[in-house]
């Protein structure tokens, strides 16, 4: 059966740089507006940021990065707010801490909303200009829009956490978005051999998915989906938390000092396991993808299911050969589909439902530049102590991932929207 191509720019609906910047800024205000005031000021850990924090940053990039260099007649709304909202650009000047955001009760949330809608209405006039605009600040503008995105999944999975950790476990929405089961099992194999890797230029990319390369592959197999909570559970119930052999050493040291038990959301009362979600507190569905394990998690599940994490360019070879659809978060560009893995010998959950960790540590691909300026420091200066990640989340917009697409954290976070696949030597 041949096997469906992978998904092109010109396969989603085409929206203008203009509606594409509206769709997204108002895309972010709504999913800010399930939440309270006071819920958009709270920060639960060092780590996650307030929601009001969110909406000013993404603000403050556009005024900052295309605005203050491409309309010379605008006038930034508050010179103050480039320390407010700087969240690590060491070339644009010093900043608040990030383990501090939650301090920043002023502006208010209405001044915030006042300040978005100021530079909307410049950004509209300055893409809306009969002067074709520079093709820098088309691309800064793109990134920019790229880069909101990014900060609309956070928003969700930020505030997750800070509502976890509300001792009355209120929901952020009853219809959020979460993990869908996918049906089948088995393998999808790949004759390895030399492979190209990397984005090949066509659309948009971020600088950290680029140059395009080749890499020489063992043959090997990909599990045809994600890790599910019933397997993850049989894991955890044979010991898996309290036998030191699985675990890489840094692992078994969080194990220890975090008192890890099982999956960050996960809770066990009356003999019952349930998860807290963006909808509340469920059930543990047993048939979904298991999310919010770190990297160390998913590498000692690996370990003891007697295989192994694929690495980031194993699974991109076989992500391209596949449609890009899945439980994606709806964002208006074209339909969003769940993939069936019984349908076809393909693989399944390559895109949505969870981001999967990968073997792979978070390092420059072969010839690596950086964006020059400032904004080099976008993706460049993260390449260091980190592990990859891939195929976006039911919290990912869907016209914001690729199969090149390669997102990083730490190996010990957790309260993000990640997951695991498996992979083994064929």
């Amino acid at each position: 059966m041949a096997r469906p191509r992978a998904e092109t720019v010109a396969d989603r609906r085409v929206l203008s740089l203009p509606e594409r910047y509206a769709s997204v800024r108002a895309a972010t205000l709504a999913l800010a507006a399930p939440l309270t005031r006071e819920d958009q000021v709270v920060q639960s850990m060092p780590d996650a940021s307030p929601t009001k924090w969110h909406l000013a940053h993404t603000t403050w990039f556009f005024e900052t990065f295309v605005l203050g260099r491409f309309a010379p007649s605008y006038h930034v709304v508050d010179p103050r707010y480039a320390y407010l909202f700087n969240s690590y650009y060491e070339a644009v000047g010093p900043r608040q801490p990030r383990p501090r955001r939650g301090l920043l009760t002023r502006p208010s949330l209405e001044e915030v909303h006042a300040y978005r809608a100021t530079v909307d209405r410049a950004m509209d006039a300055l893409l809306e200009s009969p002067v074709e605009l520079p093709r820098e600040a088309v691309d800064r503008a793109e990134l920019g829009l790229h880069h909101e995105q990014q900060h609309q999944e956070l928003i969700l999975t930020d505030i997750h956490h800070a509502l976890w950790s509300n001792p009355l476990r209120p929901a952020y929405d009853g219809a959020a978005p979460r993990p869908r089961a996918a049906a089948g099992e088995g393998w999808f194999r790949h004759a390895g051999g030399l492979v190209d890797i990397g984005h090949d230029g066509e659309g948009f990319a971020f600088d950290n998915e680029t140059p395009r390369h080749r890499v020489h592959l063992e043959p090997f197999a990909l599990a045809r989906r994600a890790v599910t909570s019933g397997e993850y559970l049989r894991f955890v119930e044979d010991g898996g938390y309290r036998r030191a052999e699985l675990w890489l050493s840094e692992g078994w040291a969080a194990v220890q000092e975090q008192g890890w038990t099982a999956p960050l959301y996960w809770e066990r009362a009356d003999g019952r396991w349930s998860e807290f979600t963006l909808a509340g507190p469920r059930p543990l569905d047993l048939d979904a993808p298991v999310s919010h394990v770190s990297y160390y998690e998913a590498d000692a599940y690996a370990r003891w299911a007697g295989a192994r994490l694929p690495t980031e360019a194993e699974w991109e070879v076989v992500a391209v050969e596949h449609a890009i659809e899945g439980n994606l978060l709806d964002d208006g560009t074209g339909p969003v589909r769940a993939t069936d893995s019984a349908r076809s010998s393909g693989a399944a959950q390559l895109y949505g439902d969870v981001w999967q960790w990968t073997a792979s540590a978070y390092l420059p691909y072969p010839r690596f530049r950086p964006l020059e300026g400032e904004l080099g420091e976008y993706n460049g200066k993260f390449m260091v102590g980190q592990m990859v990640l891939r195929g976006g989340s039911c919290l990912t917009p869907a016209s914001h991932i690729r199969a090149t697409y390669r997102n990083f954290f730490p190996a010990g976070t957790r309260w993000q929207m990640s997951g695991l696949r498996l992979a083994r030597w064929d």
